[in-house]
């Protein structure tokens, strides 16, 4: 879960500071300038602006801050044995409740704008038009992000290792991901559950050495949906031949200690640190009769464990000797998760909904908070909108009882109502009398 100070923003360097900004940020923002570091993807921050919000328009003015304060990458403190920090991220571990997972947090900075140093990536050729037009426009209109991690090679310098920021492209790589068919998020899983659970993410030959990672893993779908035609993902579908040209391509890379970042040019994934020639040899020697069945082996009876599946159902698993066999397994698989998949959205909105309720009984609402959380909510499902909706009112009403009406509850219900002028705040007083009974 990647989260931002909404009083914090990054700006590409010779850009002008913002005069507007969303309705998540405060109304007083210091604002830092993108300086390149000798490592491509790599960065400083330097404070370059202080932005205050006017009261009449909600326009932004900006004042010049005096060069030379870097922000510091350091954002997270680590709390005992339940916390643990790994790159920019702070890993949460659940102590009480062992059914829930762990969860990594990332701080990050925002930058509203598309940087500077993957410039080139909106414009470069495509021969097969992946990505279209309109997901390559939203893409650099989402902006990026920067984390909080130096680069390997900087992190035991003093000075660089607690101020380079690396540059994020998540907010692009979801899009992106969201646009595949299902085939190739389903591939895309596949590969990083095998290379996961064969360990090959942790594995390096010497202390301080490049490790692979999840993100090489999704460096090399991107640049596979881009590369390779149409065909190669609609015509004769197959899933584990996919994988297994995948993982060719990727033993590749690693023997030739070359990985170009997706988004960025000029910056190898693969560094000289990387010695791993005998994953590569591992890899190369995959074939497809090997992968399809490590995937029956490690794969679907997993997720006959994982999911409490049934007796009757795990136990026709016990007699798989034929293809006929393994789908019929499969197909009674599937027809148990789906029918109990209704019962499993209920919880997750139940715990969405407490976790509404909550958030807004231990924080006070405001104008700006409120549009954000809508906007946000909607995203996610339109029905969490109106749950909030119906909160929010109840929310005023309780305030409006203990302090009594003022300016401040008259911007929310009308933030609430999407009518934020003046003409239009008169209908609301009568919903007042609604929401206290």
């Amino acid at each position: 879960m990647m989260y931002h100070l909404n009083t914090e923003l990054a700006i590409p360097r010779g850009h002008p500071p913002p005069t507007q900004l969303p309705a998540e940020f405060n109304n007083y923002v210091q604002v830092y300038e993108i300086t390149d570091s000798h490592f491509p993807g790599y960065v400083y921050l330097e404070l370059r602006y202080l932005l205050t919000e006017c009261s009449d328009d909600g326009n932004y003015n900006g004042v010049d801050y005096d060069r030379g304060q870097y922000l510091s990458n350091v954002r997270h403190q680590t709390y005992g044995d339940l916390v643990n920090t790994h790159g920019p991220a702070l890993s949460i571990i659940p102590f009480k409740d062992k059914s829930l997972l762990s969860l990594d947090t990332v701080p990050c900075i925002r930058c509203l704008s598309w940087p500077s140093q993957a410039a080139d990536w909106p414009t470069r050729h495509r021969n097969y038009g992946w990505p279209d037009s309109a997901t390559l426009d939203r893409v650099v209109s989402d902006g990026c992000d920067l984390v909080g991690v130096a680069n390997r090679q900087c992190r035991q310098d003093e000075w660089m290792g607690k101020h380079q920021w690396r540059l994020s492209f998540s907010r692009a790589e979801i899009v992106l991901i969201n646009s595949w068919i299902p085939a190739q998020q389903i591939v895309y899983h596949m590969l990083r559950y095998f290379m996961k659970t064969e360990q090959l993410f942790d594995s390096a030959d010497n202390t301080g050495a490049g490790k692979l990672s999840n993100y090489h893993i999704k460096t090399l779908m991107l640049w596979a949906c881009e590369l390779k035609s149409t065909s190669w993902r609609t015509d004769d579908v197959n899933l584990v031949r996919m994988c297994v040209q995948l993982l060719h391509i990727l033993a590749k890379w690693l023997n030739d200690r070359s990985c170009q970042h997706y988004f960025i040019n000029n910056c190898n994934l693969i560094d000289k640190s990387f010695n791993m020639t005998n994953i590569g040899g591992q890899l190369m020697s995959i074939d497809e009769t090997w992968l399809s069945t490590w995937f029956v082996d490690n794969y679907i009876r997993a997720c006959l464990q994982l999911n409490d599946c049934p007796r009757n159902i795990s136990r026709l698993f016990d007699h798989v000797t034929t293809r006929t066999k393994l789908q019929n397994v499969i197909s009674a698989l599937v027809a148990w998760t789906l029918n109990s998949s209704v019962l499993e959205l209920w919880r997750v909105f139940n715990d969405v909904e407490l976790y509404i309720t909550s958030r807004l009984y231990s924080r006070s609402l405001t104008a700006r908070s409120c549009v954000h959380w809508m906007t946000e909510l909607t995203k996610i499902e339109s029905c969490l909108s109106v749950y909030f909706t119906a909160i929010a009112f109840l929310h005023v009403a309780s305030r409006s009882l203990r302090h009594g009406f003022n300016d401040e509850l008259m911007d929310v219900l009308a933030a609430v109502c999407g009518q934020f002028t003046d003409t239009r705040r008169i209908p609301i007083i009568p919903l007042l009398p609604v929401c206290c009974h």
